[in-house]
């Protein structure tokens, strides 16, 4: 069924900006202006892969960055995982743990040993791939934190 798994880092592809509005639809979130939140994936230097089947039509989606927690004295590079999505047709099936999988060995390709997430659905999803919740270490948007640490 699953034809390619694509890296995206330019968000003006038709299938991504499809399944994105898709995703956004089931949450209930209203966007007044897709091109400017497009642009702006673009802008922060985001990158997704892209899950389709073989029809070209997307099965799911990981949007992640690359970003780095620093200060007078450390540095750590992390992957944040920002928005995940499966197909509800596609969701128990093995996809997402495939996608957050291709993500997690990205992450390791590139030195980054640590992926950190906030979760507002699929909470036990994340726990069984090896996400632990991080006590201490809070977000903006007030959900629980959960990392991973990769080995590489």
């Amino acid at each position: 069924m699953i034809a390619d798994i694509i890296l995206i880092s330019d968000f003006s592809d038709v299938r991504f900006r499809t399944a994105f509005r898709s995703y956004f639809s089931e949450l209930g979130i209203h966007v007044s202006d897709w091109d400017g939140l497009f642009r702006e994936m673009n802008e922060d230097k985001n990158f997704a892969f892209l899950m389709v089947d073989g029809s070209d039509n997307a099965v799911g989606f990981l949007q992640f960055q690359m970003n780095v927690f620093s200060n007078w004295f450390f540095r750590e590079h992390f992957g944040f995982i920002r928005e995940f999505w499966i197909h509800p047709s596609c969701r128990g099936q093995g996809f997402g743990t495939e996608l957050l999988h291709k993500v997690e060995r990205y992450f390791a390709g590139n030195g980054i040993y640590k992926a950190v997430l906030t979760a507002d659905s699929a909470e036990a999803f994340y726990l069984a791939n090896g996400f632990e919740k991080a006590p201490g270490v809070k977000a903006k948007n007030k959900m629980e934190v959960l990392m991973k640490n990769i080995s590489g």
